[in-house]
């Protein structure tokens, strides 16, 4: 530290290792914070001779928050659409955005906890076990976005059971009776729901794995089914990036959509409107999503809600949206 510079709640929180806003809440005396951690803060702040600024808690109050948002990886168009919507949302309530792509990430914890410092509340795709959020995100509003069950934070789960069964009943209807799942793993838990929903009725679904998140890996896998001359007539892919792979290893082989392969992405992102045919997919509405994240983070920032329970855990549901590919 330089000389004779003022120091900062920044300074403060990265001495002591937290955030910012587990400084502010512990120089304020407010909740939501373990007393272990707002003795390590206070002594921390002695030792640096730290001294809030006259205005308090007013000055708090007013002073412009901070939004981390954590994706995994960006040249996955779904996270770029996720991001714009989450700016929009942040931007509408006076918050600005500091984002996080982990997917080159060599140490996720020491990132995350850097991000930690900078900003008051996170929301997004964290992708670390359960010490691993408690010891990197203590005393911050933290909000996952489709986290599974048992998340000890804020969640916005995204919930594809109702659009999967109108999506079964429209390909049983067309005649679909063998279809595939393009996943990237085999528990993948789409793939999960889709083979369940289709047995329902008596169709057996054949998982196919591209073990990466890629066109280029399920061009690969769809073209390895087809080589193989295995007969299908529908593949519901992951998202719409794996199904517009689908869509390309099918082109190659000269294989009709839909005339004798349907296909389905999920997901709904601006892309499957721009390849041809145009993408049948389970959309999810990203803005909806974005919109009552950041309003979780900020309401429990607020104090109006607690960091975790019942109470700050919302469901967006998809939807089938119909187009040419199935």
């Amino acid at each position: 530290m330089t000389r004779g510079r003022r120091v900062t709640i920044t300074d403060v929180a990265e001495a002591a290792g937290v955030s910012r806003q587990t400084v502010t809440r512990a120089m304020n005396g407010m909740a939501e914070i373990s007393d272990a951690t707002r003795s390590r803060v206070l002594e921390v702040a002695r030792e640096l001779r730290y001294r809030p600024s006259r205005f308090g808690r007013d000055l708090v109050k007013r002073e412009q928050r901070t939004v981390g948002l954590v994706v995994h990886d960006l040249t996955n168009p779904y996270y770029p659409e996720l991001a714009s919507a989450v700016v929009g949302a942040a931007v509408a309530r006076g918050w600005n955005v500091v984002l996080a792509d982990t997917v080159h990430s060599r140490d996720r914890v020491a990132d995350l906890a850097d991000l930690v410092r900078q900003v008051d509340v996170v929301v997004g795709y964290v992708g670390l076990n359960r010490e691993e959020k408690a010891e990197v995100f203590a005393g911050l509003p933290v909000v996952e976005i489709d986290p599974g069950p048992g998340s000890a934070f804020g969640a916005v789960d995204l919930d594809e059971r109702p659009a999967m069964a109108e999506l079964c009943t429209h390909l049983l209807d067309v005649g679909v009776r063998r279809p595939v799942a393009l996943m990237t793993s085999a528990g993948a838990e789409r793939g999960v729901l889709f083979r369940e929903s289709m047995a329902a009725h008596g169709v057996d679904v054949r998982t196919v794995v591209t073990g990466q998140e890629s066109i280029d890996a399920a061009d690969a896998a769809v073209a390895d089914v087809v080589a193989s001359g295995e007969e299908l007539d529908a593949i519901l892919a992951f998202n719409d990036l794996l199904a517009c792979g689908a869509l390309k290893a099918l082109r190659h082989a000269r294989i009709e959509v839909p005339g004798r392969v349907r296909v389905v992405g999920f997901d709904g992102l601006s892309l499957g409107t721009v390849v041809s045919p145009e993408l049948t997919t389970l959309a999810i509405d990203m803005s909806e999503v974005a919109d009552v994240a950041v309003e979780l983070a900020v309401a429990m920032f607020d104090g109006e809600l607690p960091y975790s329970g019942d109470d700050v855990r919302r469901s967006v549901t998809h939807r089938l949206v119909l187009r040419e590919s199935a």
